[in-house]
């Protein structure tokens, strides 16, 4: 048998190696206090449905204080009163000014020449001067008539007293027995002859006299209407001389000299200087909350004026409604035409109250929730929104003062409950 070898092999003390132990000890506590401090971050990343970038995303503070509602924008100086001036009558055109000059209220600015206007005003005022004549021929006629049956109206009447004065006559002659009943009876009849013409005469006298009235008052109403006819045409041909209706200055001139044009075309604007507006372009989303009469600002120049909305359309082009601010006072004198001024429009201002900075975090979520930021740990939560304005938003509920939310790249999230934000 092979003996085994035990017999030479021998015990080996090994001493221990204190400082790996202490190594291996301080990485174990390390360790454990690292799990100890890092276990709720790790619990909420695994409780987090996403994770999105700080770099992508715009935070702000929700704070308290003044809440100003007010729309700030770039306004141009327009005027107010710029009213363009048209043709009445075609014809040839001659322009008086050139554009840009200075007017005055009833100055000729141009001249329209337009012979069928003016000989048609020539043929009507012929036509009124005889029917001016025609009128005096029939007031002289209505006299003549009028004479005449005067004077037949009195023959009737001198020819009834001498029937009377024959009856009378004959009447006492026959009393005496100086002629027969039958002279007697003829008188009679003669006499009653005689009143009956001058009846007939009286009544035809008025008959006739009424109807003369009528003729010439037909005359005079036709001269009349002629007349009118003469004025109108008269007021085309003066019109024909195209004068400035305000003080001004000459905008844009639509024509060429001596172009020839047709009737109700342009022709040139007249700018009224003294009477000038800002004009500015409103979001629609500001547009509903904004009134006429609102008080604004206008500055420019070094100036600041107040103003008050003049007007505002109901019409929206690209999203935007443009309204109007005219000066409260005097115009000033320094401003020109397109000049471009800074315009603010004060709609409400209250204190102590809860806002934040407006972001698009109100668009995507309708102001039913936001997100609010604790560490790198986003959280939806629901809020509600009250008024708004260019930058601020007005938080009714759910967010108090101090909180730190995400106004802006809400939409990487997805609708997430929970959100880990990574740097």
């Amino acid at each position: 048998m092979i003996r085994d070898t035990s017999a030479t092999d021998r015990l080996v003390e090994v001493k221990p190696n204190r400082r790996r132990q202490l190594i291996l000890i301080g990485a174990g506590v390390l360790v454990l206090a690292l799990l100890a401090v890092l276990a709720p971050r790790i619990g909420r990343l695994f409780s987090a449905s996403a994770s999105v970038s700080a770099s992508r995303l715009s935070f702000a503070t929700v704070e308290r204080g003044p809440f100003v509602r007010d729309i700030a924008a770039e306004g141009k100086v327009v005027a107010a009163v710029s009213p363009t001036l048209y043709a009445t009558s075609g014809g040839a055109v001659t322009l008086k000014v050139h554009a840009g000059d200075t007017v005055k209220r009833g100055e000729v600015l141009a001249t329209i020449v337009s012979p069928e206007l003016t000989n048609k005003l020539a043929q009507e005022q012929s036509n009124a001067d005889a029917m001016a004549v025609a009128y005096q021929r029939a007031q002289i006629d209505a006299r003549k008539e009028r004479a005449q049956q005067q004077e037949t109206y009195d023959n009737a009447h001198i020819d009834e007293q001498t029937a009377e004065r024959n009856l009378d006559r004959y009447q006492k002659a026959f009393a005496k027995g100086a002629v027969s009943n039958m002279d007697v009876d003829k008188a009679k009849d003669s006499l009653e002859k005689a009143r009956i013409a001058a009846a007939h005469a009286k009544a035809n006298l008025g008959l006739d006299n009424d109807s003369l009235q009528f003729d010439v008052k037909a005359k005079k109403l036709a001269h009349e209407r002629q007349l009118l006819l003469v004025a109108d045409l008269q007021r085309q041909v003066d019109d024909l001389q195209v004068k400035s209706p305000v003080d001004g200055q000459v905008g844009q001139l639509f024509i060429a000299e001596r172009a020839t044009v047709a009737k109700d075309a342009q022709l040139l604007s007249v700018i009224d200087l003294s009477a000038l507006q800002v004009e500015m372009q409103v979001p629609e989303s500001f547009a509903r909350d904004l009134g006429i009469g609102m008080a604004g600002e206008i500055s420019g120049n070094g100036h600041t004026w107040k103003g008050l909305v003049s007007a505002i359309s109901p019409e929206v082009v690209n999203g935007q409604v443009a309204a109007r601010l005219r000066f409260d006072g005097a115009t000033p004198k320094q401003l020109r035409q397109n000049q471009r001024l800074s315009v603010r429009v004060l709609l409400d201002h209250r204190d102590n109250v809860l806002t934040v900075q407006r972001g698009s975090f109100v668009d995507e979520s309708g102001g039913a929730y936001a997100y609010v930021v604790n560490g790198d740990i986003a959280t939806k939560t629901p809020i509600r929104v009250g008024a708004s304005s260019i930058d601020k938003v007005e938080i009714l509920q759910g967010l108090q003062a101090g909180q730190r939310i995400v106004i802006s790249g809400t939409d990487n999230f997805k609708g997430a409950a929970k959100v880990v934000i990574s740097s």
